[in-house]
């Protein structure tokens, strides 16, 4: 395929979970009072609602837009360097926070069609950086309220109709598993590919039922080392050994012949890329400490490099070496931010 592909807008189609991200430098002890872990990703309870106004008020926050899919398709615009291939649906509050994130993903040149409810307001995420580490505390709020029969709407099915990519966080499958299901039993029909990423091993801890129900879809499947043994756990896959998990993974059940590709990041450490059978190691690019400025959004930026090349029609390999060049630009800035044009080459 040639880059022609790129005249197609709309080709890739993203569902998640649109949070306006607070993201502060902090102290272990703000960690330990709102008893987060330092590279831990959580849903907010109660006891976490404070944090957001204490961000704000004390540690001089600043306002992101964020959210695990919306950050990924921002990046991969910016590979693409053209706009509306990439369309997002997730739901947000009528208040001031989404007109925030909408214009921010519009700038980056994503199509946003946002369920819209009066029932809560826009979802937050609490980003707290210790030097190279980052906690993240959601509260859903408005996110929670989406609905399959937003779906149905005529922008959205237009969305999907000319879609050839589909593409889903864990993170949603707390929201609403009903709307994955949709769009990824749509791409099985239609031979389109569906990728999906574990997000937070939480995702695999308690809601094994409806991703066990999605993972017969998943054509690509995305995760970091805690995230890929959470799901070995839950899947009954005994082996420690990250490289036999991708391998295990990959083979899991499967509805259409396709090859299930699995991707397991590994922070410094080489990129696990299964396909089927056939298993790679890509490695990196170096960092010092002194480069890296937030992790925040390495993951979505990975992902995001990752699918702005599999809509180019280019090898997985590629796809992956694109994710590192991504997610080492984003961990040079502080949020999921890129800045200047990126100039990715092959």
């Amino acid at each position: 395929m040639s880059n022609s592909i790129c005249d197609k807008e709309g080709l890739l189609v993203g569902i998640g979970n649109p949070l306006l991200d607070i993201s502060a430098l902090v102290d272990e002890s703000l960690l330990k009072k709102y008893d987060l872990q330092a590279d831990g990703a959580i849903m907010a309870e109660e006891k976490h609602m404070p944090l957001y106004k204490e961000l704000m008020d004390k540690y001089n926050a600043e306002f992101i837009a964020g959210g695990s899919v919306q950050n990924s398709l921002r990046v991969a615009q910016w590979i693409l360097k053209k706009p509306n291939v990439c369309t997002y649906f997730g739901c947000v509050g009528n208040d001031d926070y989404a007109k925030i994130l909408k214009e921010r993903a519009e700038a980056e040149g994503v199509k946003v069609q946002y369920q819209v409810t009066d029932e809560a307001p826009t979802g937050t995420c609490a980003v707290l950086v210790t030097g190279t580490h980052r906690s993240l505390c959601a509260n859903l709020a408005a996110a929670q309220k989406f609905t399959p029969d937003h779906l149905a709407k005529e922008e959205c099915r237009r969305s999907i109709e000319s879609a050839k990519f589909f593409y889903a966080s864990g993170f949603f499958v707390a929201v609403s598993p009903e709307s994955i299901m949709q769009l990824a039993k749509h791409a099985h029909e239609n031979s389109h590919t569906f990728v999906m990423n574990l997000s937070a091993p939480f995702v695999s801890q308690f809601f094994k039922e409806p991703l066990a129900e999605i993972m017969p879809y998943v054509d690509v499947l995305f995760g970091n080392e805690s995230e890929a043994e959470a799901f070995a756990h839950a899947f009954d896959i005994t082996d420690t050994d990250l490289k036999q998990i991708a391998l295990k993974t990959a083979a899991l059940p499967k509805h259409n012949s396709r090859q299930r590709v699995v991707v397991i990041t590994q922070g410094k450490d080489p990129v696990i890329l299964v396909e089927g059978t056939k298993l790679s190691l890509i490695p990196v690019i170096y960092l010092s400490r002194e480069q890296i400025v937030d992790t925040n959004g390495a993951g979505d930026a990975f992902t995001g490099g990752f699918l702005s090349q599999l809509v180019l029609g280019k090898s997985y390999e590629t796809c992956v070496k694109c994710g590192i060049y991504s997610a080492t630009h984003i961990i040079q800035h502080s949020g999921c931010t890129v800045s200047g044009e990126s100039d990715f080459q092959e």
